[in-house]
């Protein structure tokens, strides 16, 4: 499938960030395809985090920090003044570096705890959220006889997939990914990146990740950041094998990063 064919869930316009006076986001310009993985990659402290949390508005919380530019979903700025940022992040769920399971909370009520707070369901219905969200999470089997035992009682990778069950819980649109692997063994991250592939069918995905190889099997394209900047995006298989910018070249060849 070509750019011009996708379905363009995300697009951001000019996107420039700044935590006090320290530019994280310099003028980054992209579009982010729906139902597919996206990948950010670049070294540390090129701004992937910072762009993902410009897109459903968590920049906005870090003090002193600022942003200018456009994030459109489904067309609609983000930032435009009828946006509700608790609305929008029902519709962008985040998961983040490391799992962060409440620790005063059983399995069942980490789930249904984003949407306790989001939204009003009958009671009747909170098992059947509970199984949906664990079974795309691809955790139900393994703790649908320990609903009540507290999250934080699971393995790392299992508190990986408990907080992307929690996200999910809440039936977003889009699901951001800041580094969910970088904690985890290689068979958790085998996992997550298993899950990847299944849910993409149903949520637009952007994974940031310090992993090149993590980026060239879970996603359809990839970004490359540096210095705030937007080097490349282009299909995965393409970036990897023939960039057309020398510092992407540069970078995925181990010559800095």
């Amino acid at each position: 499938m070509t750019s011009d064919e996708r379905e363009a869930k995300l697009e951001i316009d000019t996107l420039s960030a700044w935590y006090e006076d320290n530019r994280a986001l310099d003028g980054v310009t992209m579009t982010i395809a729906a139902r597919e993985v996206t990948a950010i990659i670049g070294p540390s402290g090129c701004g992937k985090s910072t762009l993902i949390r410009c897109i459903n508005r968590m920049h906005e919380l870090v003090p002193k920090a600022r942003m200018h530019g456009r994030v459109r979903l489904d067309g609609v700025d983000v930032y435009g003044a009828a946006s509700d940022p608790a609305a929008l992040r029902r519709r962008i769920g985040m998961v983040f570096q490391k799992p962060n399971p409440f620790p005063m909370m059983s399995v069942r009520d980490n789930v249904l705890s984003g949407l306790r707070l989001t939204r009003s369901i009958p009671a009747n219905g909170l098992d059947e959220v509970v199984e949906r969200a664990l079974t795309q999470a691809a955790l139900w089997d393994e703790v649908k006889d320990r609903l009540d035992r507290p999250g934080t009682s699971l393995s790392g990778g299992q508190q990986q997939r408990l907080c992307i069950a929690r996200a999910l819980a809440i039936e977003p649109e889009v699901l951001l990914m800041d580094e969910p692997c970088s904690a985890l063994d290689p068979i958790a991250t085998t996992r997550i990146e298993d899950l990847l592939h299944t849910l993409r069918t149903r949520y637009t995905i952007v994974i940031v990740t310090h992993n090149m190889q993590q980026a060239a099997r879970v996603s359809q394209r990839t970004a490359f950041l540096l210095g705030g900047q937007l080097i490349e995006l282009s299909e995965t298989d393409a970036l990897f094998t023939s960039p057309t910018d020398k510092r992407t070249e540069d970078y995925i060849t181990g010559k800095f990063g």
